[in-house]
């Protein structure tokens, strides 16, 4: 089997307007979609990011710069992520299909490379 990600973006405002008691809603969608992974051995791991600024690096000809960021102001952030077992492209994508993310973002999937 394969390993893949599955990226959730969020745009800054995705979420604006959602109560407390629909949000809470959502969190459940979300589990109850991770808890079907588990069950069907395809999840590997996942994990909600903060949603507070991380840092950036650059490296310009060895001379590494770090910087505040991601912003708000870009128009997509990645809020998550899931690590996956699939045979191939196909079955990841019918597994995405199902997550609740879809609803509220984008969901973007990328083979691991399997380098050792």
């Amino acid at each position: 089997m394969a390993t893949y990600m599955f990226l959730l973006y969020n745009g800054s405002n995705d979420f604006d307007g959602v109560s407390p008691e629909d949000m809470q809603g959502v969190i459940e969608r979300y589990r109850a979609w991770e808890d079907s992974l588990e069950k069907s051995g395809n999840l590997i791991g996942s994990e909600k990011l903060v949603d507070e600024e991380g840092r950036v690096l650059r490296s310009d000809q060895g001379n590494i710069t770090i910087t505040d960021g991601p912003f708000s102001e870009t128009k997509e952030l990645i809020g998550g992520y899931f690590a996956i077992r699939a045979e191939n492209y196909d079955e990841a994508v019918e597994l995405a299909k199902g997550c609740p993310h879809l609803d509220f973002g984008t969901l973007e999937i990328r083979a691991i490379d399997e380098l050792h």
